[in-house]
């Protein structure tokens, strides 16, 4: 039994059992459920007493300082709903040793902690620990827990038995505590260069969360942008090379003669008029109007004889033979089409 494993109903027993286990943290409802009166645990936190009340109906078992993964689950356990009268946290079915916390997580700097981000400080050095619920939650900051609400919970991950939020919910939590431009830049930066993820998604929570109209957020999403072209490029040129595609003319310009600009490629085969753009849209506000940019773009150039193929940083990043196949097979089915317009190629 571990110190979040809820206790079942006995009958009164001496309180120096419970100490025998090292780093304990239980609640209300659990030391009632192990025959701890009320009295009795007021009279355990007593000053210089042996226990202490962490969170309002949360314990901790010894004196001295919490750990931080005592900590983290006294947050949780406070924050958690309760799945029963009075039992705020059930084991899991597939393993009875591992508590369950309906309807909270870990977000914020806490959670990128545990995700493994080396910009993200270390948990014992966080005044408040960021814990994520519905947002009709009855429920308020206090002590070392911070409430952050939200319309819709995320999927959590499991660190070490404690559920997180994923990696881009927990970045735009964090940074709408953060003032410090440089940390901002840091976390972002790490996000997309470590593989937590993709650009993309972070620019999508951090505009969720309404962090876009603030200038050093802004300037940290356009060196993360900048970050993640870089990276999905890289990622582009491995792909032609490591799978045998052609060369092609790499960031071009196309333009008609003497006409307009036809918009810029990330690669282009003139033999074969197959062309490359890395999709790597960043939706700051409207993504359907975005997407339509997109759209407007091909059905010009696939007018003129051009195809186009999109690949996205994530895709090339999990799937990169999938789609040098999907570009193998374009620039093979260039001889079943009609000739392509002649368009003048210029380097971007």
């Amino acid at each position: 039994m571990n110190h979040n494993t809820p206790l079942p109903p006995a009958s009164p027993r001496p309180l120096r059992h419970l100490a025998e286990v090292h780093r304990r943290v239980l609640t209300t409802a659990q030391l009632r459920a192990h025959g701890v009166s009320s009295a009795e645990m007021s009279e355990q936190c007593r000053t210089s007493g042996p226990w202490q009340q962490l969170l309002p109906g949360v314990f901790l078992l010894h004196p001295g300082p919490p750990t931080s993964e005592e900590r983290l689950h006294a947050v949780l356990m406070y924050a958690a709903r309760e799945s029963a009268p009075g039992v705020p946290a059930q084991p899991g079915a597939d393993d009875p040793h591992r508590p369950v916390y309906a309807e909270a997580m870990i977000t914020g700097l806490a959670a990128l902690t545990l995700h493994g981000f080396t910009s993200a400080p270390p948990l014992l050095s966080l005044e408040k620990i960021d814990v994520l619920v519905p947002r009709l939650r009855r429920l308020r900051t206090v002590g070392c827990a911070r409430i952050v609400r939200t319309h819709a919970l995320p999927t959590p991950q499991q660190v070490t038995g404690v559920p997180i939020a994923p990696v881009p919910r927990a970045l735009a939590d964090a940074v709408s505590e953060l003032a410090d431009a440089g940390a901002v830049r840091r976390l972002l930066t790490e996000a997309v260069r470590a593989g937590h993820c993709e650009p993309a998604s972070v620019v999508r929570a951090l505009n969720q969360a309404k962090l876009l109209s603030r200038p050093h957020v802004v300037d940290a999403v356009d060196s993360l942008l900048a970050e993640g072209r870089a990276i999905a490029e890289d990622r582009l040129y491995r792909m032609v090379h490591d799978y045998g595609l052609p060369d092609p003319v790499w960031n071009v310009d196309l333009r008609l003669p003497g006409g307009p600009h036809l918009g810029g490629l990330d690669a282009y085969w003139p033999e074969q008029a197959v062309a490359v753009e890395l999709d790597t849209r960043a939706p700051r506000q409207d993504e359907d109007a975005l997407w339509s940019e997109y759209a407007r773009k091909r059905e010009h150039l696939e007018r003129l004889g051009i195809t186009v193929v999109y690949i996205t940083p994530k895709k090339l990043r999990d799937s990169m033979e999938q789609q040098a196949a999907v570009v193998r097979t374009a620039l093979m089915a260039s001889g079943d089409r009609e000739p392509a317009a002649y368009v003048v190629v210029l380097p971007r």
